[in-house]
């Protein structure tokens, strides 16, 4: 017999035994995803032999697609497939692309053909990451009453399951890929991604109701064949994604297109709510827009700050040998799984004596702590010697204070866009909390070109002040950004009604 939604949301204690399932396929997930997030740059500078502003320009289109189809990947799975067969469906195309990077990078005798499979196997892995992320982030919110106040520790926990992947894929493959061989880094991806999906396969059948097509479910008019249009338009857009992510000025191109054209979509969609839902959803808008912000600031961890760590870093850490990639990739991760808990113990004891911050608050100290992080960041020129490289210890403490800004924004994140969407719309409002992502990627390529230093034979000194010259600008404009967040608000929070 199978579980009934009202049973599985009215779990006792803090978490639903579901929690669980959906937390370790994530993880795995998570591996695989910021495993290859890690080697990207590295692996364009030092094995396509691009320039570095043309790897950080690489690096911000090709994230982009992937938060991008997110947006794609949910608005299918509410319409079309439901939770479950997206994320089977973009799991494999997920295995499939890291199979190919494993299998075909190497191989070529060219640089040209080396770029050919590399371009291939990513996006294959767009396309799939598409299908994938939005939506068992959706199914964790399905697990809840709308008004559970247990939902923002089922988030955390979900997002101390990101960050283990995260820690464990983002130091082990860059690692591995430098110092033994990138085919191997790229077939562990593939691998982890498999257990993700077995995981989850084996799991499903606990869900109850949650996650099916609506199709299947009779919540859709629309026919079967429909789903076998998605799988094969999925398929065939990947050759088009392919020249659009290796041409970084038609990514330019889409992303002038899709985000109009998905404020469009949202406007018309509200057209069906009432006064109240409609000033929810743009109070979450307001959480997306400042959300780019963000992350185009915080993601210089996979362009600029993995080239940063590459080319300019000592790699001890009070006298143990690390690397220094490495470290760039996971010790966010390794800060956010300690701390989450702890923050989110203050947050309860705060809430206890009425003294809690408000959603939009801690999303202004985010960008607090983001400036306080950067600063650091262009601090590490200070402790530098006659070589360009610089400490370790200094650019790891950087991250420990970013990992406070990030808790006081992503977890919540992923919570308020459930708890600001209206049911129909959950799936497509968390699509475009991942697009607003995409923004962040892509002008995170476009800050990190920028601060490559135009002499293309630079020394590591040149280099290193290049660099730290704008990770002190991201940290003004950080500090800029939370003051107006701040000083929002009440009118913010007047939108929110009786969301908290």
């Amino acid at each position: 017999m199978q579980t009934t939604l009202e049973e599985i949301q009215d779990f006792k204690g803090k978490y639903p035994k579901q929690l669980w399932y959906l937390f370790f396929s994530e993880m795995w997930e998570r591996f695989c995803f910021y495993g290859m997030r890690g080697m990207l740059t590295v692996f364009m500078v030092s094995q396509l032999m691009m320039k570095e502003d043309v790897a950080n320009l690489q690096y911000g289109a090709t994230q982009a697609f992937v938060y991008a189809f997110t947006f794609i990947g949910g608005l299918f799975a509410d319409k079309i497939l439901g939770f479950r067969k997206s994320l089977f469906w973009g799991g494999l195309l997920m295995i499939t692309g890291s199979c190919i990077l494993a299998f075909g990078l190497g191989k070529a005798q060219t640089v040209e053909l080396n770029s050919f499979w590399f371009f291939l196997g990513l996006s294959f892995t767009i396309v799939g990451t598409g299908f994938f992320k939005p939506n068992i982030s959706t199914m964790v919110g399905a697990l809840y009453h709308e008004n559970d106040s247990r939902r923002d520790a089922g988030f955390s926990l979900f997002y101390a399951g990101i960050n283990i992947g995260a820690l464990l894929g983002g130091y082990a493959c860059v690692t591995i890929a430098k110092n033994y061989s990138w085919n191997l880094a790229f077939g562990l991806a593939a691998i982890v991604m498999t257990i993700s999906l077995i995981t989850f396969v084996f799991t499903q059948r606990k869900m109850g109701p949650i996650g099916l097509s609506p199709i299947e479910s009779g919540k859709s008019n629309g026919k079967k064949w429909y789903e076998y249009a998605t799988y094969l338009g999925s398929l065939a857009i990947i050759p088009v994604i392919m020249v659009m992510v290796a041409k970084t000025e038609y990514t330019d191109w889409f992303m002038y297109i899709i985000g109009p054209c998905t404020l469009i979509y949202l406007f018309y969609e509200m057209r069906k709510y009432n006064a109240v839902e409609k000033k929810k959803l743009l109070a979450a808008l307001v959480f997306i827009v400042f959300s780019i912000l963000f992350w185009a600031f915080f993601e210089q961890s996979g362009g600029s700050l993995n080239l940063f760590a590459s080319n300019n870093l000592n790699d001890t850490i009070m006298g143990m040998h690390f690397d220094p990639n490495g470290i760039n990739n996971s010790s966010n991760s390794l800060f956010v799984i300690i701390f989450a808990p702890l923050l989110g113990l203050l947050w309860v004891w705060l809430s206890k004596r009425n003294s809690e911050p408000n959603t939009i608050i801690k999303f202004g100290l985010g960008f607090i702590f983001l400036a306080l992080a950067f600063y650091t960041f262009y601090a590490t020129r200070f402790f530098a010697g006659s070589d360009g490289k610089t400490s370790l210890e200094i650019f790891t403490m950087a991250y420990f204070i970013i990992t406070f800004g990030e808790l006081c924004l992503s977890p919540i994140g992923l919570s308020i866009m459930t708890k600001l969407s209206p049911q129909p719309l959950q799936g497509v409002m968390m699509g475009m909390w991942f697009l607003a992502s995409a923004y962040g990627q892509y002008v995170a390529g476009i800050l990190g070109a920028g601060m490559v230093s135009p002499n293309e034979n630079a020394s590591l000194t040149e280099k290193l002040m290049s660099y730290t010259d704008g990770y002190q600008q991201l940290a003004i404009y950080a500090v800029i950004s939370g003051v107006v967040l701040i000083a929002i608000s009440p009118l913010v929070k007047k939108l929110m009604g009786d969301v908290k």
